[in-house]
C-alpha cells in the first residue's frame, strides 16, 4: 500500500511539469531595426512546445493582423497559443513557428506607397524575414514558409505570395482586402489623396499592387506554384472582392480552396477560420 501511495505522490508533482510542456510560448513585444521604414519594427512570434529542448528547425508561419490591429492582434483576440497547441496536440498541425509582423505603427499597411516614402513590403521581404531565419530555428525552403493573414493581412497575403510564389508553399487569405477592384476606382482614390500622380504611374501600380489585376496577369507557370485556401463570411462587407478572386482564379485555372463560412467580418469568424489555416499550411509542409 505505501508503495501505490508513493507512486501517486511521484505522479502527482510529475503531472503539471508534464502539462506545462505541452504548451508553446508566444511573445508579443519583440523588435527588430529597420533601416527601410527608418524605425524599429514590433513583431509577436509563437515558438512551438518543445522548441526549447527539441534542437530542431521548424517550418514557418507568417500570420497578419488586420487593419487597427498590431502585432498582438492574433495573440489577444485570435488566440493564436491556445489554438495552435491544440492543433499540434491533436494531430491536426505539425509543429510550426508563427511570426506575426506589426504593421500599424507610423504608417498602416503590408504594401510599398505608391510615393515610395514606406516600403513595408521592401522591409517584410529584406529585413524581416532575413532576421527571423538568422535569430530562430525556422527551415528556409519554400516548402516549409507559408503565409496568411484577416482582412488588410489578408490582401498582403495575397500580394506577398502573388509577387513571390518562389517563397511560400502555400497562402491562405481570410477575409481579405484586394486593394482596388478596378483601374477607375485606382484613379479616383489615388488622385484625390495625391494629385501630382499622372495616369501612367497609377495603372502601374493598380497592376502590381492589387489582387484582381495580379490574378488575371499571372504567368501560365506560376499557376500551381502555391497552395491557396480562400476564406471569407457570407455577411463580410468584403464578400464581393473575395468572390471576385476565386472567379478569377477559376478562369484562370489556379487551383484553390474556396471556402464560404456563416459570419461576418469578426475575431469569432478568424478564431473558427485559424485551426483550418493551420491544418492546410501543414499539409504542404509535408512532403507527398
Amino acid at each position: 500500500m505505501k508503495k501505490i501511495f508513493n507512486i501517486i505522490v511521484i505522479l502527482f508533482f510529475l503531472y503539471p511539469l508534464t502539462s506545462s510542456a505541452q504548451s508553446g510560448k508566444v511573445y508579443d513585444n519583440l523588435s527588430l531595426p529597420s533601416k527601410i521604414l527608418k524605425s524599429d519594427r514590433k513583431f509577436a512570434i509563437y515558438l512551438p512546445p518543445d522548441y526549447e529542448t527539441s534542437g530542431r528547425s521548424y517550418p514557418v508561419l507568417y500570420l497578419l493582423h488586420g487593419a487597427g490591429d498590431d502585432q498582438t492582434g492574433w495573440v489577444q483576440f485570435g488566440e493564436v497559443l491556445n489554438i495552435t497547441d491544440k492543433a499540434i496536440a491533436n494531430g491536426t498541425s505539425t509543429a510550426m513557428i508563427i511570426v506575426m509582423p506589426d504593421a500599424n505603427t507610423g504608417r498602416r499597411g503590408y504594401f510599398n506607397d505608391i510615393k515610395g516614402d514606406w516600403n513595408y513590403e521592401d522591409f517584410f521581404f529584406k529585413e524581416l524575414m532575413p532576421f527571423v531565419e538568422k535569430k530562430y530555428r525556422v527551415k528556409t525552403d519554400k516548402r516549409s514558409r507559408a503565409i496568411a493573414g484577416l482582412s488588410m493581412g489578408g490582401g498582403g497575403t495575397f500580394v506577398y505570395a502573388l509577387h513571390h510564389p518562389e517563397l511560400f508553399s502555400s497562402a491562405c487569405p481570410l477575409s481579405a482586402y484586394l486593394g482596388f477592384l478596378s483601374l477607375t476606382d485606382a484613379q479616383n482614390a489615388l488622385k484625390k489623396a495625391n494629385p501630382g500622380l499622372d495616369d501612367a504611374t497609377i495603372t502601374n501600380y493598380y497592376n502590381t499592387q492589387n489582387v484582381l489585376p495580379l490574378l488575371n496577369n499571372m504567368p501560365d507557370t506560376e499557376k500551381k506554384a502555391v497552395n491557396w485556401y480562400i476564406d471569407c463570411g457570407d455577411d463580410d462587407f468584403l464578400y464581393e472582392g473575395n468572390s471576385l478572386a476565386h472567379i478569377a482564379m477559376r478562369k484562370k485555372e489556379i487551383p484553390h480552396e474556396f471556402r464560404i463560412r456563416n459570419g461576418g467580418h469578426n475575431w469569432t469568424y478568424w478564431r473558427e477560420s485559424l485551426p483550418n489555416v493551420l491544418a492546410f499550411v501543414s499539409d504542404s509542409f509535408h512532403q507527398h
